[in-house]
């Protein structure tokens, strides 16, 4: 980039005193300066419009020393100029990325003073006042003391407001204030969310518009996600840009970001106790701008974990749109791919792909709990019947007879025999009596061992029944937190294109990784759309969730409101005349048209010109387009010197010139006339049958004739123009890349188009 600062002061007519006047103070516009110059993202959008010129002071190293910067500019302000026309041109996220960076700065020095110095507290007075004001709105009444008659927030509060302190800190130091029930802690916590989100939401936004931003609804919020304990998020607050280049030098404040606070109740054997808990996750609502203006959505993550993927859900309408981070960047993107490290995706993956599915398997899987409880049923069951046989076949023989036998038995006969050998006095001569006592004693062995089993395959089935109620019990938590976790992610997730490292979504929604930078598209009806921040668990069982701090903005913006020129040429022809009798540019526009011929200068950079006859305009509520079915009028209502120049009309009478410089260079031409019909006269035979052909009107042909007018006074001016800001040798590169374009123009009608050529001007 050729010397651009230089040029730009030899060049600019206006003051720069007028450029000195943002409503902020030598110190704020200091540490703007700081901020936006140490800040990749900032620096390469903004920051050739903060032109400093004083003094430089670098380190032995040659970096600039941002630090004696802010000095000299503090004690010199006129060293500074901040241009703000050409800011308000700029990507609107961006300056609210700034304003936010300022508005955190500026909240740290004052709760600073409030703890360490009260007599530094005095210059901070007002801005303390403010947001002492917000926190008495939520704070719970047992917070205050008495002091000088009246009743103050208790001094212990004022402790936990410092942003070096993880969130762990702060709830074990209102852990420690007695004077605090439980849920009385839990709502100063809150109370203290809401100081701080509604004091950095008020700032940013004076900064905004002070810096040339424009907005007619304006939100801001800072939000945060995890455990709260302080890791790797907090240690990785600083920034880097898309390069992975580390940005170091401004202070932190990830202790500003508040989190989704709730108390959880935790049981044990000996009692139950509570505790204050932060959400995995935060989601805040919001609402697009509707009256047919665009919805800018601005994300700035703070602090992060680069072993965890960042990811950030936008949901509206049930479509998701999906914003994850790299390893190297805290950058996000819609593109998924992740180096390494865990991601939200791969933590479900896991959760339901290889727990609950293990579970599933043990409960009723081919080896599972309903197998072996079918399993042992069965052999229970099969016991039972058996042991039910036995206890009857041991039934049946009591009710057998007892029998003896009239002839001895052969044990009794070998008894007697012994018995006269031995000449024995004692002879065994019991008849023989079948009593069944062996079958009684082997019935009963067998019932024994029956019940035996049958009670062990009895016992056996409760145990797998707790243990299958248990698995159970066990699947159903984890398919709540599966279900939980999906719906935080989406189903629904939009899909989208990428070139350049701009993102376009099915339904024209875009996201320009560079600026990071979420816009939804215009439309007549405002929507409700929510932003999710997730941070992700350490595992999918684990409750522990390293931190993760983000910035996000969101304001409504006219339709080409970034366009870099921007003509607006409000009746400025006669009635049924095209001729221009008036300079388009102005000593204003210098930075602009500058701008314009560097990127020209850059072969890379694509150049179109588009340039259109639109016929009769119609006012959409936020700018005049085509109307594609309009209803003209023979004159003008009542009196015509009157209501000619009412808004309903004369707006509608316009012109307009846009040059976007983005990834590529588009310069746009168009005209409208109001629905008054056109008496001009046509003479030129080849757009006569046009008109024929196409079904043109006298208006559309009245708008092209204007087009071509205002095409031909562009590359008069922007010729003499680019002679005059450049060089000679750039000055040529220029006029030959815009000439060479400017001679292939074709003026679009309708649905056809003419040659600049045949307009005959």
């Amino acid at each position: 980039m050729r010397n651009f600062y230089l040029l730009i002061v030899l060049l600019l007519s206006f003051s720069a005193q007028a450029q000195l006047n943002e409503g902020l103070t030598p110190e704020e516009r200091a540490y703007l300066f700081h901020v936006v110059k140490k800040s990749p993202i900032l620096n390469n959008n903004l920051g050739r419009y903060f032109d400093y010129q004083g003094p430089e002071v670098t380190f032995p190293n040659g970096k600039i020393n941002y630090d004696s910067v802010e000095l000299l500019i503090i004690n010199n302000p006129e060293y500074l100029i901040i241009r703000k026309e050409e800011i308000s041109k700029s990507t609107k996220g961006l300056l609210a990325e700034a304003s936010n960076k300022m508005a955190v700065w500026e909240l740290n020095k004052v709760l600073l003073a409030k703890r360490k110095n009260p007599n530094n507290l005095k210059q901070y007075q007002n801005e303390f006042d403010a947001f002492e004001a917000l926190l008495e709105e939520k704070l719970p009444s047992e917070a205050y003391r008495p002091k000088d008659g009246q009743q103050r927030p208790h001094p212990k509060i004022y402790n936990v407001l410092n942003p070096s302190l993880s969130l762990d800190d702060k709830v074990a130091m209102v852990e420690s204030m007695r004077f605090l029930n439980m849920q009385e802690r839990l709502e100063l916590l809150r109370a203290m969310n809401h100081a701080v989100n509604e004091y950095v939401k008020g700032r940013t936004e004076q900064i905004y518009l002070h810096l040339g931003g424009e907005a007619e609804e304006f939100d801001n919020v800072l939000m945060a996600a995890g455990d709260g304990s302080g890791t790797s998020g907090l240690l990785e607050e600083r920034e880097k840009n898309e390069r992975g280049m580390w940005n170091r030098g401004l202070p932190k404040a990830v202790g500003l970001f508040p989190y989704d606070l709730m108390l959880q109740t935790i049981e044990t054997k000996r009692k139950t106790t509570e505790k204050i808990e932060p959400a995995r996750y935060a989601i805040h609502d919001f609402k697009t701008a509707g009256n047919n203006r665009l919805t800018n959505l601005h994300v700035d993550v703070w602090g992060y974990n680069s072993e965890k993927q960042t990811t950030v859900v936008i949901e509206k309408n049930g479509r998701q749109y999906l914003l994850f981070g790299s390893v190297d960047t805290r950058f996000l993107s819609p593109d998924s791919s992740f180096a390494e490290g865990t991601t939200f995706q791969a933590i479900i993956n896991d959760l339901e792909f290889n727990h609950i599915a293990k579970l599933e398997d043990k409960i009723s899987g081919r080896r599972g709990y309903d197998y072996w409880i079918e399993y042992n049923t069965k052999k229970k069951n099969s016991t039972e019947i058996k042991l039910q046989k036995k206890e009857m076949e041991y039934s049946n023989l009591g009710y057998t007879p007892i029998t003896t036998d009239s002839k001895p038995s052969g044990k009794v006969k070998r008894s007697k025999k012994k018995a006269i050998k031995a000449s024995s006095e004692t002879f065994d001569g019991a008849p023989t009596t079948n009593s069944q006592r062996s079958e009684r004693k082997k019935l009963q062995d067998q019932i024994v061992a029956l019940q035996g089993a049958y009670d062990n395959y009895k016992k056996r089935i409760a145990e797998l029944e707790i243990e299958k109620q248990e698995a159970i019990d066990r699947r159903a938590v984890l398919e709540l937190r599966l279900d939980q976790y999906k719906a935080l992610l989406g189903q629904n997730w939009m899909s989208f294109t990428e070139k350049d490292g701009l993102y376009t979504f099915e339904d024209s929604s875009t996201f320009d990784f560079y600026t990071q930078e979420f816009q939804f598209p215009a439309k007549e009806l405002s929507e409700d759309f929510e932003v999710r921040l997730l941070a992700i668990p350490e595992s999918s069982l684990s409750k522990n969730a390293d931190e993760v701090m983000m910035h996000a903005s969101v304001m409504d913006a006219e339709p080409n409101y970034d366009a870099r020129i921007n003509l607006e040429l409000n009746d400025v022809f006669d009635s049924d005349k095209w001729d221009l009798l008036q300079s388009l540019f102005t000593q204003e526009d210098s930075v602009a048209l500058h701008v314009f011929f560097e990127s020209l200068l850059e072969k890379k950079m694509e150049f179109t010109i588009i340039s259109r006859g639109q016929g009769v305009g119609k006012w959409n509520g936020a700018k005049t387009v085509k109307n594609y079915q309009p209803e003209t009028l023979d004159r003008y209502p009542g009196t015509p010197s009157v209501s000619k120049m009412d808004s309903t009309f004369l707006r509608l009478r316009k012109s307009e010139v846009l040059v976007r410089i983005d990834r590529d260079i588009v310069l746009e031409v168009n005209s409208f006339t109001d629905p008054v019909k056109s008496n001009i006269s046509v003479s030129n035979e080849t757009i006569l049958a046009a008109m024929n052909k196409y079904k043109l009107s006298k208006n559309d042909i009245l708008s092209a004739y204007r087009t071509a007018t205002i095409m031909n006074a562009l590359q008069k001016e922007i010729n003499t123009l680019a002679g005059m800001y450049l060089s000679r040798e750039d000055a040529t590169k220029v006029i030959d890349r815009f000439n060479k374009t400017w001679r292939k123009v074709r003026i679009s009608v309708g649905p056809t188009s003419f040659k600049l050529s045949e307009f005959n001007l």
